[in-house]
């Protein structure tokens, strides 16, 4: 009788820290592929992915409204492939996501429309090209604009 109860105790325990370990399975899933942050540097990355691969015309899709206003989207595809690819010797590039950073709000410009659903980070990119190894560092935002997650740069002096 006493190893019976034992074996159901066991039994319990060990059901119930499976359940326990698949709920903060299931919350941590969802916290980490539902949340803002995630969408937010999700979008960043897919920009630069295509970036990488030489695809400007894809990546200028993903700028915001604001964005695409300063860069009529031939200009901005003959200018990315003619400073980085030509002018730099580069083939592609590496490049590092850090410092995700949630923002109350922020404007492009100084005297711009303040935005809200904001993330501000960090991108490195890592060129090797004929003129050596080099790095760009910019800060580049996440702007969630009518449901979607765009791409903007900063303007501010």
């Amino acid at each position: 009788m006493y190893n019976k109860r034992r074996r159901f105790i066991k039994l319990v325990l060990i059901i119930g820290g499976l359940l326990s370990l698949l709920t903060l399975g299931a919350w941590g899933f969802q916290f980490t592929f539902f949340s803002s942050t995630y969408h937010a540097k999700h979008v960043v990355k897919e920009f630069y992915d295509l970036e990488q691969k030489g695809n400007f015309s894809d990546s200028w899709e993903y700028f915001h409204p604001a964005m695409k206003v300063r860069f009529e989207k031939g200009a901005y595809i003959q200018d990315r492939a003619h400073v980085f690819l030509n002018h730099f010797g580069v083939e592609t590039f590496s490049y590092d996501i850090t410092e995700v950073e949630k923002l109350d709000t922020w404007k492009i410009t100084a005297d711009g429309e303040e935005w809200t659903d904001v993330y501000q980070m960090k991108v490195i990119q890592i060129y090797k090209g004929k003129y050596g190894n080099f790095s760009i560092n910019q800060c580049v935002f996440a702007v969630k604009t009518k449901g979607e997650w765009t791409i903007a740069w900063d303007y501010n002096q």
